[in-house]
């Protein structure tokens, strides 16, 4: 095969990194806790009976969970109610947040993110990867582009060989 025939692939040789936020997904169970369920008519919580429903309930089930806590009624919950099932997963639970299942979602991939030395991709050409096998939230992406912009040469989206340029530092 002479040189003018011969198949390059320019993907393979570049010097583009790729950034995969499926890479920063936390396997696990992700448990919510609706506080809704501890409301005497579904409207008002009386502060005895959720204390018995803190001290009686197993939490040992959430043992090493992700677990979000949240109230789907529209009634009015004191703070506390939450701090106190948050002070009974503590010991258990692998992450504790608040807010929907996708809430949780979110926060456990900012807290990922933000173990990252960004430095390290300092005037890199930088793709974050668009495709993945799990369901990495929106959220994630802009976080990552934020802290990326800062210190990248180039920013991209999508695949190394069909990229969206989103980003260039001025030479």
């Amino acid at each position: 095969m002479n040189e003018e025939n011969l198949i390059v692939n320019r993907v393979a040789s570049s010097t583009l990194v790729t950034f995969d936020l499926e890479e920063f997904y936390q396997p696990g169970e992700r448990v919510l806790i609706d506080i809704k369920d501890q409301l005497h008519q579904g409207l008002i919580l009386r502060e005895k009976d959720f204390r018995g429903f803190i001290q009686n309930h197993n939490w040992q089930d959430y043992k090493d969970k992700f677990v979000t806590i949240h109230c789907s009624a529209d009634a009015i919950v004191p703070t506390w109610a939450f701090m106190l099932i948050a002070v009974a997963l503590e010991p258990y639970a692998s992450h504790i947040s608040f807010g929907s299942l996708e809430e949780l979602e979110v926060d456990l991939f900012k807290t990922a993110l933000a173990k990252i030395d960004w430095n390290g991709f300092s005037n890199a050409k930088v793709v974050v990867k668009g495709c993945s096998h799990v369901n990495v939230p929106l959220a994630a992406y802009i976080e990552a582009t934020s802290k990326l912009r800062k210190v990248v040469a180039s920013l991209m989206f999508g695949e190394p060989c069909s990229t969206v340029p989103l980003f260039k530092r001025p030479k």
